[in-house]
């Protein structure tokens, strides 16, 4: 995990429009920037739509939220469809990006070791300072839990 008190990687990752996007796009703003394993399974789905349910709040303190996965652009589409996700996410089947933040390492699944993405959630400053890190993230409660921590 990258440490907080550094300035953010800048990237560039594509959404399901195969719109370009980098991170230097949203210097001026907060951006809430979260890894995730995979659309459409339980956590992650939980996590999304908790970002959806405070996204006015966090719009109305001018705070971006941007999700990643190693999904593709298709994949990441019919996840917005499927849950009216209002904000944005970005496909790094390259798993560039996800392995420059740091969050692609082994884990267990039902005790056999493989390697994935590690759920993370980066919270960067309007000058591109990551402010906040965490890689114990609770799915369900993620978009709560930061809010609170910024406000």
């Amino acid at each position: 995990m990258l440490q907080v008190g550094i300035k953010a990687p800048d990237f560039k990752l594509k959404d399901y429009r195969e719109e370009e996007y980098s991170l230097s796009d949203f210097l001026g703003k907060k951006v809430v920037l979260y890894f995730y394993p995979k659309d459409n399974t339980s956590g992650c789905s939980k996590q999304a739509v908790g970002f959806k349910e405070l996204y006015e709040k966090y719009q109305d303190k001018n705070v971006v939220i941007i999700g990643i996965s190693k999904d593709s652009t298709k994949s990441h589409k019919k996840f917005i469809d499927k849950y009216e996700l209002p904000f944005i996410l970005l496909s790094d089947e390259s798993l560039e990006v996800i392995k420059l933040y740091d969050v692609y390492h082994e884990k267990k699944l039902y005790g056999k070791p493989y390697i994935g993405v590690v759920r993370t959630t980066y919270v960067i400053d309007e000058n591109g300072i990551i402010i906040d890190a965490d890689d114990k993230v609770n799915a369900a409660n993620n978009a709560n839990d930061v809010y609170c921590k910024l406000f």
